[in-house]
């Protein structure tokens, strides 16, 4: 095991940071260029402070539109991207460079071909997240590493657009957002978001034979907050968002 397998202390972690980030965050819909440029640069920098990125492999599981892609590549990194969801993928108009379209829980990547193998806000939309990182973990060269962050189902946020009515239940929280609007949300529950935990995270994470576990913590707090990802219960509710780091064994 590496370092502090709780907190290791992401980049910068400033309230200035997370205050920043928390106001793009609610542009997610409205300004999802500027969301999602933001989120894919403080991502980069972020998994940069685990891992060198320069000439490195980094295969983004659910890559989108292509966001993170930019970013990784101004970083100096060789991306391939890949998202099941043809929607995601010709967002911003054709598909970008080096996206595919591809399941993450069956990834058509060799084995121990990839430096880094990365996952930004997909787990919650897996019907089967453990199987993916798994498949994470098997794409990855010995050494390399695996980030993902997932938004845990009992935080504010967990329901996404339905939030905050899926704390009285996911089903009912889709209901009630299209009796109210008149539409399916977005984010359908028990289709394409599912609740995944904090503790469940932390224990795949801990008991995987795949890897080393290194870091888990808060994606968008700061340094001195990331003493919540230890308290069961209260890091489900006030994590917003949790990173998980392993090294490959």
């Amino acid at each position: 095991m590496v370092g502090n397998p709780v907190i290791d202390r992401p980049h910068q972690a400033t309230l200035g940071r997370s205050v920043t980030l928390f106001r793009t965050f609610l542009t997610e819909q409205t300004d999802p260029d500027g969301f999602y440029s933001a989120l894919a640069a403080d991502s980069v920098r972020q998994l940069a402070a685990h891992t060198p990125l320069s000439g490195r492999t980094v295969l983004d599981v659910g890559g989108g539109p292509g966001y993170f892609s930019d970013a990784f590549r101004a970083a100096g990194a060789v991306y391939l991207g890949l998202d099941p969801d043809v929607g995601e993928l010709s967002a911003r108009g054709a598909y970008g460079e080096n996206m595919i379209r591809a399941s993450g829980t069956e990834l058509p990547v060799r084995s121990g071909s990839v430096d880094v193998c990365y996952s930004s806000n997909v787990l919650e939309h897996v019907s089967e997240p453990w199987v993916m990182l798994d498949e994470m973990c098997r794409v990855t060269k010995p050494g390399g590493t695996v980030f993902a962050s997932f938004t845990p189902w009992y935080s504010p946020w967990g329901g996404h657009e339905t939030a905050p009515w899926h704390f009285f239940g996911g089903h009912y929280a889709r209901r009630r957002y299209s009796r109210k609007l008149g539409k399916q949300p977005k984010n359908k529950f028990g289709e394409s978001l599912f609740p995944v935990s904090v503790g469940a995270a932390l224990r795949w994470a801990k008991a995987t034979p795949l890897a080393d576990f290194v870091a888990g913590y808060p994606r968008y707090h700061p340094s001195w907050a990331m003493w919540i990802v230890r308290i069961p219960g209260l890091r489900e509710i006030a994590s917003w968002n949790l990173v998980l780091v392993l090294r490959k064994r």
